[in-house]
């Protein structure tokens, strides 16, 4: 590679990272005439707010006073219960807000009749508030997640019968 070319490189990344910058995007990449370039940020593995974490009771081991026994098939009380077939289920992975504010009254609470598209809670996403609506008419049975709770896609939320 010629030098006057590593320089036109060096030159280029230099760009392309100050677009990064002020673009505040996380990886751009560029091809011309056979040349690609892909600069990226380092990626934190630490959420950007602090997030409180529970950690779940932890059964303490039994002390076996007898050979241990083959493992029991699991009994259906110990599977969690499925959720209802007519839950409404996050549309995204986020975090779940139950009001549009910490302190206020929450949208919806169980009793509640809802008409379709009330807002029922809220999913931030990347920065963005994304509202969770009904998608019928109907009393609101049970709020299956608590607010502030991290939530996946398709996770049930909500019914509403």
């Amino acid at each position: 590679m010629s030098t006057s070319k590593t320089k036109l490189d060096a030159g280029l990344v230099r760009e392309l990272a100050a677009i990064l910058r002020e673009a505040d995007l996380g990886e751009v990449e560029v091809e011309h005439e056979g040349l690609r370039i892909r600069v990226s940020k380092a990626t934190s593995m630490t959420p950007p707010a602090p997030a409180i974490v529970q950690a779940a009771p932890v059964a303490a081991a039994p002390v076996a006073a007898a050979p241990a026994a083959a493992p029991a098939a699991p009994t259906a009380a110990a599977a969690p219960a499925a959720a209802p077939s007519n839950a409404t289920t996050s549309p995204m992975v986020g975090t779940v807000y139950l009001s549009p504010e910490p302190g206020a009254k929450a949208f919806v609470n169980v009793g509640d009749k809802v008409k379709k598209g009330d807002t029922l809670m809220l999913i931030e996403a990347m920065k963005t508030f994304n509202p969770v609506t009904a998608d019928a008419a109907g009393t609101v049975k049970e709020i299956l997640v608590d607010d502030s709770q991290p939530v996946e896609f398709g996770e049930p939320l909500i019914v509403v019968e």
